[in-house]
This record gives structure tokens, C-alpha cells and sequence, in this order.
């Protein structure tokens, strides 16, 4: 089984489209299980000193694949979420 870590950045508490990215990702989660592919889901505050440091200056929702931003200022559909996944992979 494939493994991947995605980070949602966001509010906390998380307003409206950080709950939306989360979802989001929730559900590609379950989509790709049946792929073989194990996606380790983690909420990440954009206002602590920890995030800023790790990924300098974020507009939340941001989405982080693998320790990489790959979505920033917007909510990121169910499907996208699966082809950054998938596309991280190979």
C-alpha cells in the first residue's frame, strides 16, 4: 500500500472553506483506499510560528502533499485533491 501525507492549513477555529478543504480531502481519502493508496490526513494552523517556519507565508485553505504546497487561497475540489495525490505518487 501507497502511502501520503496531506496537511490542511487553515483557521482554528476553521472557517467555512477550511472546513470544505478538509472534506475534500476526507473523501479523496476514501476514494483512493480503494486504490491501495493510504493518505495520512493532518490540520495544520496557519498562524503558528511551527507552520509559518515550515512553509513561510500561507493564505488559508492551503493544502500541503507530501510536505509540498500544492493548493493555496482556495478550496480545492474532491477530484483535484485526487489527481495531486495521485500525481505526488509516481
Amino acid at each position: 500500500m501507497k502511502e501520503v501525507t496531506v496537511e490542511v492549513i487553515g483557521v482554528d477555529p476553521p472557517c467555512k472553506r477550511c472546513q470544505a478543504t478538509y472534506k475534500s480531502v476526507e473523501e479523496a481519502a476514501s476514494t483512493l483506499k480503494a486504490k491501495d493508496v493510504n493518505v495520512k490526513i493532518f490540520k495544520l494552523n496557519v498562524q503558528s510560528k511551527d507552520t509559518i517556519v515550515k512553509y513561510g507565508v500561507l493564505v488559508p485553505p492551503a493544502l500541503a502533499i507530501n510536505n509540498i504546497v500544492k493548493v493555496m487561497g482556495r478550496v480545492p475540489e474532491k477530484k483535484e485533491v485526487e489527481r495531486l495525490i495521485l500525481t505526488t505518487l509516481k
